[in-house]
């Protein structure tokens, strides 16, 4: 299976990044993007170790659920990914895999009379899952405008389309977002999720690149690992820092083996919907968003014990509604799994309802949740040394030890606890997750339509029309 190692050398391609300006040689060292590669590289370790463990020749995240035992090794094995990573990377290499496992038990969905698109998906999946490629994807348009669509912009071909036709495949031109690690994955899933309109059809395009294809570049927000002091400092920060990048396509080749939906405006919605990818992608990100919650959770726990205050009324309270968040999500996304039925080609989607319910509540809970997180640690994240470096000099560590300690905890380790607290509620990386996990699906108005959608509202409709029969104005005393 695919090590660690190998996967960091495969980052050293001529892949075009660009940084503050500068083009980035040399990701795998490069300040601002070695920790995520390092992290992922942790994960494809951790996960052929499990998988070797087990008697496997494939990581169970890219294996098609055909059953129940293989949707809960499916569950186990992101789960155990996001626990190494304590919730924190949203975009690791189960993601995305999720969704193309989905696109392959459902090859039908995809091809059309001119070419056998399903044909490309099925090859393609099997190439990730023998590879045990890295997939980020980039499936919503720049945002020139939210009113319109991209046929309708000033500028030709803005959002990534098609500017040619050839014999052996398509010239893609344009821009595309949000690739969270591009910079870092083997290949991108390039496709978009908004609706667009008939006219849009030179858009409506799905299709795998490799991250260093000719004529890619990527544009980089900004790094928060190079500006963090060190990981006591800055914990979260210097370990899971992924880096969003718009994508560029200066008239980038795609081969057709590598097209999965071309010029076919319903053909985007069907990969997603009709195949079940999307309930199961996002079903991959609860999972995830569960042990995010439940590492915040210990978080406050913690800073609420340090302070001697878990026993008071009031911060109980606290403590008890962020378990009762915590619970919700977990609920829900076991609930998926209980609720998982096979569909018409074998593939076992987790329970929508129970899925799209919890991620219709999530740009609410997280929210909350560090608001509740700010109230239990208060100045507490502030009353801090500069650096770590102030625990190293012999001048100031005297006055540490003895202002900044608690009962029965050293300074050292209080200042390392709200040290990470602070990086995940107030730092620069900690402001990029909380917009991330209320967007990260899309705006909250669209995913509170697919809890809608959802949800079958025949049965309460049902039982309240029988309450309502059962009494009249004739009958009332």
């Amino acid at each position: 299976m695919r090590t660690g190692n190998e996967y960091l050398a495969a980052l050293d391609d001529d892949r075009q990044v660009y940084l503050d300006g500068e083009r980035v040689r040399g990701i795998a060292k490069h300040e601002a993007f070695a920790p995520i590669a390092n992290t992922i590289a942790e994960l494809i370790d951790l996960g052929a170790r499990r998988a070797r463990e087990a008697g496997e020749t494939e990581h169970p995240i890219y294996r098609i659920p055909r059953s129940r035992d293989e949707l809960l090794a499916f569950r186990e094995a992101a789960q155990a990914w996001a626990r190494h990573t304590h919730g924190w990377v949203g975009r690791s290499p189960d993601h995305v895999a999720a969704f193309l496992s989905a696109f392959a038990a459902h090859p039908d969905v995809f091809t059309r009379e001119d070419r056998d698109y399903g044909a490309n998906v099925l090859a393609y999946q099997r190439k990730v899952a023998q590879e045990q490629l890295y997939l980020s994807y980039a499936i919503i348009p720049p945002q020139v405008s939210r009113a319109s669509t991209a046929h309708d912009w000033d500028g030709e071909l803005v959002q990534a389309g098609v500017a040619e036709e050839r014999a052996d495949g398509i010239v893609i031109r344009g821009a595309q977002m949000l690739a969270t690690g591009g910079a870092v994955a083997d290949e991108i899933l390039v496709s978009c999720i908004k609706p667009l309109t008939k006219e849009d059809a030179q858009f409506a395009v799905s299709f795998a690149v490799p991250v260093g294809a000719e004529g890619l570049k990527l544009y980089c927000r900004r790094a928060y690992a190079p500006s963090a002091t060190s990981s006591y400092d800055y914990p979260l920060s210097t370990r899971y820092d992924e880096t969003d990048a718009l994508l560029v396509f200066d008239d980038v080749f795609i081969p057709w083996e590598r097209v999965f939906v071309y010029k076919d405006v319903d053909g985007l919605r069907r990969q997603f919907f009709d195949t079940g990818a999307h309930v199961f992608g996002n079903w991959q990100a609860q999972i995830r968003f569960t042990v995010k919650l439940q590492f915040l959770l210990g978080i406050a726990r913690k800073v609420a014990a340090v302070n001697g205050v878990d026993k008071f009324p009031g911060v109980v309270e606290k403590l008890g509604e962020l378990a009762g968040l915590a619970s919700t999500v977990e609920s829900a996304m076991l609930a998926a799994e209980y609720t998982a039925e096979p569909d018409d080609q074998g593939l076992w989607r987790p329970g929508a309802r129970a899925v799209y319910g919890a991620m219709g509540l999530q740009a609410e809970i997280y929210p909350r949740v560090l608001a509740i997180l700010r109230d239990l640690v208060g100045g507490g994240v502030l009353q801090v040394p500069s650096s770590v470096a102030d625990l190293r000099n012999p001048e100031t560590r005297a006055d540490i030890d003895r202002y900044m300690y608690s009962p029965n905890v050293p300074a050292e380790e209080r200042l390392k606890l709200f040290k990470l607290a602070w990086d995940a509620i107030g730092s620069e990386f900690a402001g990029r997750h909380h917009q991330y996990e209320m967007f990260y699906a899309g705006a909250p108005f669209v995913v509170k339509g697919y809890a809608f959608r959802n949800y079958d509202f025949s049965e309460p409709l049902a039982e309240l029309d029988s309450f309502l029969s059962g009494y009249s104005l004739e009958s009332a005393d």
